[in-house]
Order: structure tokens, then C-alpha cells, then sequence
């Protein structure tokens, strides 16, 4: 269940994505990486942002403890390997999103390279053969930045709510 609603929650990051069509010989053509030299609004984005917060807007029970006990903190009902999310932004537009790389024991570890750019707030990705643009925002000191999207979340019941999450990144390094 919970393999689910991980799936579901960072279906933002690697299943969220648009694929482009495929040719008449059945090759899939995949969208042309960013290039080019950064802007100054760029600049900010550059370096590590570790996965600090997951908020739903409706109460949703996630966790087998046989006590029910919904909350809106998606994140505290995390594993540890669920909650180890990073995105690193390098100044020559590679990115990488890794989860379950640094927490003991993880089974589900993922690995996304690919190209970034940012504009007028919207973050877009390219990688694994996607394209993908999420709506950012910074808080005022520019150390996080927030994502949200709408996702179908089933809970411990097997029912499924349908609610706003977001998503909080944290900038832990700089890169130069």
C-alpha cells in the first residue's frame, strides 16, 4: 500500500511526466535536452535541495500502525528511505533526482539524470526520455522552494482522496 502512495506522491518527479510520440517505426523520440548558458534567475537553483516537508490538503492515514491516525503531514509518515529525496542542479543545466541513496536499506532506490531550466518560476526537467514543468515557489530567503500538484492518495482502508500535496525542498549545498 505504502509502495503505492510513494509511487503516487513522487509521481511528480518520474511518472508525472509528458512523453512525446512515437515515429511510424515504433522508436520513441524524446524530447531535445536544455541547453545554453544560465540566466541570473537560474543561478539561485544551483546546487543540492534535500526533500524537507510533504503536505496534503486533506487528512489521509498512510501508515500500518492499526491506530487510525490521518494527518495532513504526509512526510512523518514516511520511512526514512521514502523521506531521502534530493534534486542537485548543475551549472552546466544536468540535474539529477536520487531517492533512497543515502538511507540504510533501501529497496526502492531511484535515479533520474537529465536537463533543467528555469523560467518565470516554472522548473523544466527533461530526463529518462520525459519533459516536465512544475510550478515553483521560493520562500522569501530562497533556501526552499515548494511544488504542488493533485494526486489520487489510497489510504491504509484502501480508500483513495483525491487532495492538493506539496512538496518542500531545502537547499542543503551550493554549487559553484
Amino acid at each position: 500500500m505504502k509502495k503505492i502512495i510513494w509511487f503516487g506522491l513522487f509521481g511528480a518527479i518520474a511518472f508525472n511526466s509528458l512523453l512525446v510520440g512515437c515515429s511510424t517505426d515504433n522508436t520513441v523520440e524524446c524530447p531535445a535536452d536544455y541547453e545554453g548558458a544560465l540566466v541570473t534567475e537560474e543561478n539561485g537553483l544551483l546546487g543540492t535541495w534535500e526533500l524537507t516537508a510533504i503536505v496534503a490538503a486533506k487528512e489521509v492515514d498512510i501508515t500500518k500502525d492499526d491506530v487510525q491516525n490521518p494527518k495532513k503531514d504526509i512526510y512523518v509518515q514516511y520511512t526514512d528511505c521514502e523521506k531521502d529525496a534530493e534534486y542537485t542542479f548543475g551549472p552546466g543545466r544536468a540535474y539529477e533526482f536520487a531517492q533512497g541513496q543515502n538511507a540504510s536499506n533501501c529497496s526502492n532506490k531511484l535515479k533520474i539524470e537529465g536537463t533543467w531550466k528555469l523560467s518565470s518560476d516554472v522548473l523544466g526537467l527533461i530526463g529518462n526520455c520525459s519533459a516536465q514543468n512544475l510550478k515553483i515557489v521560493f520562500n522569501e530567503g530562497k533556501s526552499a522552494f515548494t511544488t504542488t500538484s493533485n494526486y489520487n492518495i489510497t489510504d491504509v482502508n484502501g480508500l483513495t482522496v483525491q487532495t492538493d500535496v506539496t512538496f518542500t525542498y531545502t537547499k542543503t549545498e551550493a554549487t559553484n
